[in-house]
């Protein structure tokens, strides 16, 4: 039996948790404006830009990640575009992501006082400019907390990219498991590295659900 010790083995593990966090980077780049651009398609009264907003919302809630990170790994090459096994992941954990994001980001933005935009009209400013630089930072401070969390759930659901040889985090201890047949503890030190960078970010996004309701009532 391998004597490898749980440094050693940790060691190991250290290039896929490295991986991982790429991988969450990545996911989180294309998701977040994705998200606010599908909110912002939301909250149109014209409903021929609302109606397919909500359509490419629902599909994305609907499909399982894990099917869609198949269906473009898999699928794509089939309409004549490749994309590799980092990038597939990427790009499906975004779009799953951005369509759940999407109801925080609009429920932020509703939450920005009306008068807000109005007192932006009344000045002259365009929409673009009361939008980024009057309503989204007024929003973040509602949002930022959800979005965190969500962020933790998706950096757990990076270990989906297994299903396609990406070696994060869950495929390099299971392939070094393969190798030393130490299932139970590279699989424990893999949960252990993923709960050290989960627990530390939850129990701040707590803290700032809790300050935010501070702020709000006083």
């Amino acid at each position: 039996m391998n004597t490898d010790s749980w440094s050693d083995l940790l060691a190991d593990l250290l290039p896929g948790l490295a991986l991982s966090l790429q991988l969450t980077a990545a996911m989180l780049a294309m998701g977040l404006p994705l998200g606010l651009l599908m909110a912002v398609g939301l909250s149109q009264k014209r409903k021929y830009v609302s109606v397919p907003t909500l359509a490419l919302v629902e599909i994305g809630r609907g499909i399982p990640a894990l099917v869609l990170l198949y269906m473009i790994y898999f699928g794509l090459p089939q309409a004549g575009m490749s994309l590799d096994a980092f990038l597939s992941a990427a790009v499906g954990l975004a779009i799953s992501f951005a369509s759940y994001t999407s109801e925080v980001f609009r429920a932020g933005l509703a939450a920005v006082p009306h008068g807000q935009r109005e007192a932006g009209h009344a000045l002259g400013l365009p929409r673009t400019v009361i939008f980024l630089r009057v309503l989204l930072p007024q929003a973040l401070k509602i949002i930022v907390p959800p979005l965190l969390g969500w962020a933790i759930i998706y950096f757990q659901a990076t270990s989906l990219a297994f299903a396609l040889a990406v070696p994060e985090l869950m495929s390099r201890a299971y392939v070094l498991a393969t190798t030393n047949f130490q299932y139970l503890n590279m699989l424990a030190l893999a949960a252990g590295l993923y709960a050290a960078i989960s627990i530390p970010l939850s129990l701040l996004s707590e803290h700032m659900n809790r300050r935010g309701s501070r702020t709000a009532t006083s």
